[in-house]
């Protein structure tokens, strides 16, 4: 979510390969933390391909010239050129494997969210697609989602805005996920939490969200709760015959 205040970032960490092999690894990645920069990733998808993008991307990529310089994200002067570095490694990553796994029914799709900031630059958040190219997130529509998206995405819809205050998106954010773990047991906790405010020299906040989180267990049941309130007071339709 790219909000007026900030950026927020979260990520569950369930992965599956089915309904009896499932695994907990983390999604979301600082990909460059300095003076300068701070640059977040959150990957979906095929496990191996985003970890060897994820493995190019820190050892670096090779030089487009003859100097044979590897190219890595701390040398990125922009958002929009770490994006085209990141697109790149997951082309390649995905390239390589598609060949061992020809023939083979195994999904290399990837995506991924890289939100930050470089140098100047306001906050800036991407959705980069399996193929490499990506898009950038707009006012008009302040988040993007990767993954398990369908559960969650309607309470982003009617509750989040472009001027909604930081702790606010982080609230949907959070009430999203609660709403998509309810529907979707391939998605569940612990959460990864990442808060940029727009304020430079504001602290950037990281969290790990577990089972036993109590504002997330209170937000939870307080949600239920009001949904259920919400329900009782509206009226039965007219149209039904009276018992």
């Amino acid at each position: 979510m790219l909000v007026e205040t900030g950026l927020v970032m979260i990520a569950d960490t369930r992965t599956n390969a089915g309904v009896d092999n499932i695994s907990t690894y983390r999604k979301l990645h600082a990909l460059g933390e300095a003076s300068d920069r701070i640059v977040i990733a959150a990957t979906a998808g095929n496990l191996s391909v985003t970890q060897s993008a994820l493995t190019l991307l820190e050892e670096g990529l090779p030089a487009h010239d003859d100097s044979g310089a590897l190219r890595r994200l701390s040398d990125m002067t922009s958002m929009f050129r770490a994006a085209q570095l990141v697109g790149e490694a997951i082309h390649n990553a995905r390239s390589d494997l598609e060949s061992t796994l020809q023939g083979t029914e195994i999904n290399t799709g990837v995506s991924i969210l890289l939100g930050g900031r470089i140098g100047n630059e306001p906050l800036k958040l991407y959705m980069i697609y399996s193929q490499g190219n990506f898009i950038e997130c707009q006012p008009d529509a302040p988040f993007l989602q990767i993954g398990e998206t369908k559960y969650g995405k309607p309470i982003l819809d009617r509750a989040l805005k472009f001027d909604s205050p930081l702790g606010e998106a982080v609230k949907v954010g959070l009430i999203s996920f609660d709403s998509t773990m309810r529907s979707n047991l391939a998605v569940g906790r612990p959460l990864d939490l990442v808060v940029v405010p727009i304020e430079r020299d504001k602290p950037v906040i990281t969290r790990r969200i577990d089972w036993d989180d109590r504002y997330f267990n209170d937000l939870s049941v307080r949600w239920g709760m009001l949904l259920n309130d919400a329900r009782e007071t509206i009226p039965d339709p007219p149209f039904l015959p009276v018992d």
